[in-house]
């Protein structure tokens, strides 16, 4: 494999942790690898609630803090919720001094916004439903002023090189249909900044590319993951026929737009006290329970916002739009939809992950801070406090050099992309067997066809990472013999006793769990 040697700190992604990790860590040189076009195909640049932060003279880093353990089913862990929340008023302020134009008041305050198992409105907003894509444009700015900073554009990692538990290099390959051979770049240091992996599932919110790849690579090196288990389905995506499904924003039912079924029955009202705004994971259940019994879930803003919606929510007017919806007049018809993993790559309190040289922040990580269930619009947050608290503990730990020369590649053929009908199946496969609602039976099954596909498709590094963190979501699942915030058992549907337990697991001990499963079923 051809190898090329630089200077600059690598950093495996393009979205807000990518980002704001490269401005921080300026002005080190650092090298960005983006599969896409910065501002396209990040997750980040999708998220339309906003940022939590108590902002709030009546609330409290601690009220926040507590929320997000509510929230997080007895997993989550106080120390990261602590740090997090308590910082979160900084990074809003930062933004705001990096050109991110969050709504204000006309005295200027920030316009805050209530969503789910939020004690109070701390959401902080752009535009409505535009937060990500604003904060990301605001950043993008930023890098492109900031000469430390080389982006590739194009570029997507499918290896990791470790040498005695250290991650020594980064296989990278062009990111189009034709790929190319890998060629390995050696830098300073590593840092996975690459999303979650929503997109393993045929039913999800996340940009096309997010699929698991980061998280696969790290785990198939040797790296632990954590809480792998834990996918968050998003209550509200559009159930239009796109894929990826739009998202409703939950900032429509914080204004007070109500779920009705197809009898025109309000269902959350009887199942929760917070009714639409009760957790996403006991809202995406009740989702799932009404399209399961043929009863189409819809999401009605007409009383609450009537044509307001079109101008407050553009994202969502726009799809509305698209599909022949108008929302003033028509419910919009939703389901539930894979939207974000807590778990991932696991991290400690400095950003590392278990292979020495090798950082994670964002989606591709597991902090600690989101638990069974990610508080709302703590996602953002997350990614922000890691990229900083990453890219400090890069500076300080590692000898890296203050100029580099560009990183120079020249891609040769050699490559190959995953197979479509086998990344059709094992996404279909994901939502069908490891969805809302699991069982052992399916998630056994689940453990087979990965297996199969994973053997039959062995040629293509990023379908093998792929198959990697679905066998560590269906592993993790299969041992959790409990229902716990958005890991819902039907065939184990009590919370165990006592404090939760977080699921720590290498791709060797999923592959060990995946192995009986197939005994099981033979």
């Amino acid at each position: 494999m051809q190898e090329v040697t630089t200077d600059r700190i690598v950093i495996v992604g393009a979205g807000l942790g990518a980002l704001y990790a490269a401005l921080k860590l300026a002005p080190l040189p650092v090298v960005m690898i983006s599969p896409e076009p910065l501002g396209e195909g990040a997750s980040s640049a999708w998220a339309q609630g906003g940022v939590a932060a108590a902002m709030d003279a009546a609330d409290s880093p601690e009220n926040h803090a507590a929320d997000t353990e509510k929230a997080g089913a007895g997993t989550v862990d106080p120390v990261v919720a602590d740090l997090v929340t308590r910082e979160a008023r900084k990074y809003i302020l930062d933004l705001t001094t990096m050109g991110t134009p969050f709504d204000r008041t006309v005295d200027g305050d920030y316009v805050l916004s209530r969503e789910a198992a939020h004690s109070f409105a701390r959401v902080v907003r752009v535009k409505g439903d535009q937060a990500g894509a604003e904060i990301m444009a605001a950043l993008i700015d930023r890098v492109r002023e900031t000469p430390s900073v080389q982006v590739l554009q194009g570029t997507m990692a499918v290896d990791l090189d470790v040498a005695d538990g250290v991650v020594t290099g980064v296989a990278i390959q062009d990111a189009d249909e034709a790929r190319s051979a890998p060629i390995m770049l050696r830098g300073a240091a590593y840092l996975m900044a690459g999303g979650g992996s929503g997109g393993l599932f045929a039913l999800t919110t996340n940009p096309p590319r997010i699929r698991g790849q980061v998280i696969g690579m790290a785990a198939r090196a040797g790296a632990e993951i954590a809480d792998a288990e834990f996918v968050q389905f998003h209550p509200t995506a559009m159930d239009v026929g796109e894929d990826p499904a739009p998202l409703a924003t939950e900032a429509l039912r914080g204004e007070g737009a109500a779920l009705i079924n197809a009898d025109g029955e309000r269902f959350m009202v009887d199942l929760h006290p917070d009714a639409e705004l009760a957790p996403r994971d006991v809202v995406a259940r009740a989702i799932f329970a009404q399209t399961q019994a043929g009863k189409r879930p819809m999401l009605d803003t007409r009383d609450v916002l009537g044509e307001r919606v079109k101008t407050q929510f553009p994202a969502v007017a726009d799809a509305c739009a698209r599909n022949g919806i108008d929302p003033a007049k028509d419910p919009i018809p939703v389901a539930a939809a894979a939207h974000y993993h807590m778990g991932g790559i696991a991290t400690d309190h400095g950003g590392r992950a278990t292979l020495g040289g090798l950082w994670v922040c964002g989606e591709a990580s597991s902090t600690g801070l989101h638990g069974a269930n990610r508080l709302a619009s703590n996602g953002l947050l997350e990614a922000l406090v890691y990229a900083r608290i990453c890219a400090e503990d890069i500076a300080a730990s590692v000898d890296v050099a203050t100029t580099a020369d560009l990183v120079d590649l020249r891609f040769t053929a050699g490559g190959l992309a995953p197979d479509a009908k086998a990344v059709a199946t094992l996404r279909q496969t994901m939502t069908d067997l490891v969805g809302v609602v699991r069982t052992g039976d399916g998630l056994r099954a689940a453990l087979v066809t990965i297996a199969e596909l994973d053997a039959a498709y062995s040629d293509s590094r990023a379908f093998q990472n792929m198959c990697a963190t679905a066998t560590l979501i269906a592993a993790a699942a299969l041992i959790r013999e409990e229902s716990r915030g958005a890991h819902e058992r039907a065939d184990f549907p009590n919370t165990l006793s006592g404090p939760g337990q977080r699921s720590k697991m290498t791709l060797t001990e999923a592959l060990a769990i995946r192995a009986e499963a197939i005994k099981d079923l033979t």
